[in-house]
This record gives structure tokens, sequence and C-alpha cells, in this order.
């Protein structure tokens, strides 16, 4: 593998689970599963010893510990380790849960996490974590991939990547939280669950209300099917134009925004204000007048499909938002705009429409199986369709309390859903790292960061926005040019200043 100046990558190895797997054990996708086949995932995870910072680790010391933890925690998720192989109707994949293992990049970075973070940027940041395309071979193609990157001069980044087919935000981070479970108790706290979505039921009672001929939720999904692979292309080639960047809001600016934002006597949650609030602004930014950008909602599901926690398989749901009364929404209305995001989530968070949407999709794979041109090929995973902007919640996701060792902690978690496309911005709303809560993470806290990936013409226009420049968020990551306290463009690469 080639080096570049701030990090060498020493070697790639395939890690296997300590106890071999079943023999013809396999695993069926769902149709939630299936609609995210375009994308894939990309979080780094950035580790230090909270405890006691000076500790000294031998170079390789952390890399072992977690590539031995990993090989046991493996076991408990034959899903990762396994291939895809094509269904009975040479359609649909499937997992053949398998021993051939996750592939592993170990490597080395200059200087320390805390000096990274200071100067980190969304390509740099990319370079800490390992993807490849599906091989024309898909059997011999890994879906998952793990970099360990050690710095030189303390601190350690997890990088995971894997095909969002398998897994969606919450199971990534729950097969780390088991990781580290394994790495520092010896067993984990919260095993995974993998069985099938809920099943219908009394499917033919056409008067149960989830059985309705359709719904938000079911509109949004046929608008969006069958509109992701013409221009994949295209998006990948447009992707190189973007850049992310990271808003660290705290719980004080999280409820000054959730003030404006409040419409008569409902209080908007932190996730309603924080989204119409990007909705805005980067309405603001691209359409320069009044109106909003299109824009979809991504939520996880599991609760109101009454599933657990655990559940390992792809939830999140996604709603297109639509202005209330069906009037156009003023950019300059925070609470309209965020009225409107609350019908759309409360959708997603509604176990009827959820159900009837599942069921459609299966009513969709079987009209196909019926078809002789669709039995040719995989049906159609979803993108956001003409939606300009989709702000996904993952503020509910605990990253902060995956300890691998005594004092050896995340401070902090960045996530990405690829691929990136220059027409689709895409708005993360995560929860804050340890220090912003006073030295642990504290359900309940109000504390969050926003990622944000637009073009990079546009991130100038975005920070000296007034709504963002008075509520006064700290950047902690994103290119060379940002915002300063007053109008001035602070230009240093190191500046990490609250807009």
């Amino acid at each position: 593998m080639a080096a570049n100046p701030m990090v060498t990558y020493i070697c790639k190895r395939t890690v296997v689970s300590t106890k071999p797997v079943q023999p013809g054990k396999r695993h069926s996708l769902s149709v939630l599963d299936r609609a995210m086949g375009e994308n894939h995932l990309k979080m780094v995870y950035y580790l230090k010893d909270t405890t006691t910072p000076d500790k000294y680790y031998e170079p390789g010391e952390i890399t072992k510990m977690l590539r031995e933890s990993i090989s046991e925690t493996l076991t408990f998720f034959p899903i990762i380790t396994g291939r895809l192989v094509k269904e009975e109707d040479g359609r649909t994949w499937m997992v053949k849960c398998n021993d051939a293992g996750v592939r592993m990049v170990e490597a080395r970075a200059q200087g320390s996490v805390d000096e990274w973070l200071s100067n980190v940027d969304r390509e740099r940041e990319m370079k800490l974590v390992h993807w490849e395309e599906m091989f024309h071979k898909p059997y011999f193609w890994s879906t998952f991939y793990v970099q360990l990157t050690e710095f030189e001069g303390g601190g350690v980044a997890i990088g995971l990547s894997c095909y969002h087919l398998l897994a969606d935000p919450v199971c990534a981070t729950m097969f780390i939280k088991a990781w580290a479970d394994i790495a520092f108790l010896g067993k984990m706290q919260h095993p995974p669950f993998f069985h099938g979505l809920p099943a219908p039921k009394l499917i033919h009672n056409p008067s149960l209300p989830h059985i309705s001929k359709t719904n938000d939720l079911i509109e949004h999904y046929k608008a969006t099917i069958n509109k992701s692979v013409a221009n994949v292309d295209q998006d990948v080639e447009l992707a190189s134009h973007l850049t992310t960047l990271s808003f660290s809001f705290t719980s004080s600016m999280v409820q000054s925004c959730m003030a404006m934002a409040r419409t008569g006597s409902m209080q908007a949650s932190p996730f309603e204000a924080l989204s119409g609030l990007f909705w805005v602004c980067l309405s603001k930014v691209k359409k320069d007048g009044d109106g909003l950008l299109d824009m979809s909602v991504c939520l996880d599901a599991r609760k109101a499909l009454g599933l657990d926690s655990g559940f390992f398989g792809n939830c999140m749901v996604q709603n297109r938002v639509r202005c209330s009364n069906h009037e156009p929404l003023s950019i300059s209305s925070l609470a309209s705009a965020v009225a409107s995001i609350r019908e759309a989530s409360g959708e997603i968070m509604d176990s009827n429409s959820v159900m009837g949407l599942i069921e459609w999709l299966r009513c969709k794979d079987l009209d196909n199986d019926d078809d002789e041109d669709q039995k040719k090929s995989s049906p159609s995973p979803i993108n956001h369709g003409d939606c300009e902007i989709v702000c996904i919640g993952l503020d509910g996701v605990d990253p902060y309390s995956a300890r691998f060792e005594d004092g050896l902690e995340p401070i902090r978690v960045s996530t990405y859903v690829e691929p990136a496309a220059s027409e689709k911005w895409q708005v993360l709303i995560l929860p804050a790292p340890p220090a912003s809560v006073g030295g642990g993470y504290q359900s309940g806290q109000l504390d969050r960061v926003v990622m944000v990936t637009i073009p990079k013409e546009f991130v100038e226009s975005l920070c000296r926005n007034e709504i963002i420049r008075d509520l006064r968020p700290e950047i902690v990551m994103g290119p060379e040019i940002v915002m300063g306290t007053n109008d001035a463009v602070a230009s240093s690469p190191n500046c990490r200043v609250a807009v």
C-alpha cells in the first residue's frame, strides 16, 4: 500500500472469528436491507487514554489487543464474517455465514490524536477508514472493513466501513460497543439479535389501518426506489467537490434553537430544532431568496416496530418532509419548518405506517417475481429521490460508551453515509463527545454534533449565516477556511473557532 505524508499503511490482513461458524448457516436480508443496497457506511472512532494521558504503549501494542479482541467479537456476528450469495431466485442477495472473515488494515499516523483532530477535514479523515467496492466476484468480497491507525504521539483511530445492505449506523455502533465490551470486560453486555422484521398481522383483513393502500412513507419510496442506479457514476465524480463540516452545539445552544423553533405549546426536540435550523440555512445558502429546498428525514424505526435495541439489520426509514397545510414555507419561519419535520418524523415513528411500508415493499417483491423482466434484475434500492437534502437522526445512538480499556475510550466519532452526491446534501445529527458533558456521556443531555456534507463553494456562505452565527457553535472539523467570530474569514488550517 502507498503511504502519504500523514498516514503510513503497514499491512492488510484477514481476521476471522475464534470459533468456526455452523456449516450451512445463511441469513436472508429484509426489504429494508435491500432498500439500502447502493450505499455504504463509514465511521471513525478516535480513542485516547483519558485517565492517564501520559501512559505509554509500545508501537503495535494497541493494534495487537484490538485485533485479538475483534476475533472474539466476530464469533457473535456471523453475518459480518460471511459473504454475499444470490438467493434461489437469482435476484436478491443473502449472506452465507462462514469463516471468510473481515479485512483489517493496520496503519501509523504522525503526531498525536489531539494534533490530528486540531487539523482534520473530510479528506484527511477518509485516510483513516478503508473501503473497497464490490468485486466482479462478490463471493470473494468482504462486506466489512476495519482500519486500525495508531498515532505516534498517542491515541488510536478505528475506521469501520460496511455495506449498508447488511447494517445501518445503529448496527455499526452496536458492533463497536460489543467489541469494546469484550476487549475491556471479556464479555458483551448487550448481544445482537439476528431475525427478520415483524411478520404481517392478519394481512387478509383490509380493515386494518396498516394494510391501507398507501401512506406518505409508501409514496416517498415509490418516488425514489428506481432513481438511484442511473446517476451513480456521475455522483461519485461530483463527490470530489464535497466537503464536510462538523458543528458542535452545547446544551445552551440547542436550547436556544429549540426556543426559536417552538410552535405554540409544542416543544421541539433537539433533532427537530437542529434539522429545521440547517434546512432553513442550507436553503438560504443555495436559493438566495425565500423558499425551502426539498428535504427528507431518516430515522431509526426499531421502537415503532417493537424491536429490541439489539436487533441487527436495517431499520432506518426515510420520509419526505411536506409543507404544513400544503402552503409554501417561508425561509424565515424556523417554527413552520420544524412543524413539518415533526409531522414527517411522526409517521416514521408510527407502527402502522412503517408496517404498511414493509408490507408494500414485500408485495412489490412478489409482483416482481411474477414479472419475467424483473426476475432478471435485482430489486432497485432507494436513494433520496428529488429531495435535495437528507437529514439523518442518530442522536439517540451512544457511541461514546465503547470503552476498550480502563480509560481508553472515544473522544470523537464521525459517521458518513456514502456515496455522497453533489446534488444530495447531507445532514447528520449525532450525540456530542464526552468532553461536552463534563467528562462522561449522560443520557438526556442536549449537546449535539451536526455533520453537514455540501459542495465546497457553499461553505463560507453557510458559516456566515446569521442564525448559525448567533448560536455560535464550534466548528470541530472542516476545510482550512472557516468563519471567525466576526466577518473575517479565518484562513489558518488550525483555526477551530466558534462561528
